[in-house]
């Protein structure tokens, strides 16, 4: 297979504007570390297909503490860019997730990745979703012709929002090049209620309850028993000033008081549970299991898994105060496929296969499906940018 790796647009462009006068199809690669996700290439064998790496991309082009922005190429190590905000008390709102531990790969996750695959962690209930930071991005569509939307503020935008449809495209549409995130201070103290033994249906309680008052929560979540350790475990963050995180502490052990007396967690012990809930570590291993994404309104979570235990084996923890699900099942058959789109579509939401066998990820839909409508939408979509189907063709949805 071809490789090719651009070190700058121009290069990236004339690379596209080659593929697609012959048809050839580019696999897009950044880091590698979430290679896995997705439906198989469409044609794995095809003499027509060729990778472009984002690798020779790399490098900070803008930062602005004061204004709290930050610009890179699209291949720059994430973990270079936190770096450098680290070092000026500040991070990026959404927390993103790092695939390596889940999917089992190597590697070293890319600035752009994160924007391509909107990848949000436990704080994204507060701060919103990589897409929701997102404020500029250049990329080149399928024409090879270079694009920039958005800029360096929130209210930067005219006509169509590419900048926000580029987020969880999964790079169907274009390649990304340079994007652009607004930037959060690092708060002073960051402090976790646990409370132990809750069932889920009293652990979504809890969490709602506390997401439903004034206290201002980053995170929300309930690991049951079993699942990380022994003992069901329901953590609540609260972060910013010293005296106000202790203010609402209290407040809450107060609101929640018939749930029990929750103990306070901070420092490393607090960060690893967080760093583990955002990054799913708890279902992991066994590195065969089918690993299921699930996104639905926070009080219908115990409800859903319980449908989707009733069918078969499973092992799951929420995330969201309950609206998101990581669920992890066998990865025979069809890996749980109709049990979690049945339990979906009764409770609301939508599911994404994130780790499965390529056998399993090319013969059940990876990716929540359309309705017709928006099937024609996105396929409109993908036409308008990337006419040929240069671009990962086939990743989310079969034949686009």
């Amino acid at each position: 297979m071809r490789s090719y790796e651009p070190h700058d647009a121009d290069a990236a462009a004339d690379i596209v504007r080659a593929a697609a006068a012959r048809t050839e199809h580019l696999r897009l690669v950044g880091g590698g570390t979430k290679a896995g996700i997705g439906r198989p290439a469409q044609n794995p064998a095809s003499e027509d297909e060729a990778t472009l790496s984002t690798a020779g991309l790399s490098g900070i082009t803008l930062y602005e503490p004061a204004e709290m922005v930050v610009s890179a190429l699209a291949g720059t190590p994430l973990a270079e860019v936190q770096a450098l905000l680290t070092g000026r008390g500040q991070m990026l709102p959404f927390e993103p997730m790092d695939h390596r531990r889940l999917m089992g790969t190597d590697g070293t996750p890319s600035f752009g990745a994160v924007a391509s695959t909107n990848t949000s962690g436990p704080r994204r209930i507060n701060a919103g979703a990589a897409r929701d930071s997102l404020i500029g991005v250049r990329f080149v569509n399928g024409r090879g012709e270079i694009i920039k939307s958005g800029g360096r503020v929130m209210k930067n935008v005219t006509g169509l929002d590419l900048v926000k449809l580029m987020a969880g495209a999964w790079g169907t549409l274009g390649l990304l090049t340079e994007v652009t995130f607004k930037v959060l201070p690092v708060q002073e103290r960051i402090s976790t209620l646990v409370f132990s033994g809750l069932d889920d249906a009293r652990a979504v309680a809890a969490l709602a309850a506390a997401l439903g008052s004034p206290f201002e929560l980053t995170g929300a979540a309930h690991l049951p028993a079993g699942i990380g350790g022994p003992e069901a475990r329901t953590a609540l963050r609260v972060e910013g000033f010293s005296d106000s995180v202790a203010y609402r502490l209290g407040e809450l052990t107060t609101l929640l008081r018939r749930f029990g007396a929750p103990e306070i967690v901070e420092g490393d012990t607090g960060t690893d549970l967080w760093t583990g809930i955002r990054d799913a570590v708890p279902l992991a291993e066994p590195a065969g299991a089918a690993i299921w994404r699930i996104s639905t309104a926070p009080t219908h979570g115990p409800a859903l898994t319980a449908s989707i235990a009733a069918k078969r084996e499973a092992r799951w923890f929420y995330d969201w105060g309950g609206g998101l699900i990581w669920l992890a099942t066998a990865a025979e058959g069809d890996a749980g496929a109709a049990a979690v789109r049945a339990a979906v579509k009764a409770q609301g939401g939508h599911a994404t296969l994130v780790r499965a066998p390529d056998a399993v990820r090319a013969a059940v839909p990876v990716f929540e499906p359309l309705s017709e409508p928006l099937m024609r939408i996105t396929a409109g979509l993908k036409a308008a940018h990337d006419p040929v189907g240069v671009f990962n063709p086939g990743r989310m949805y079969a034949g686009i």
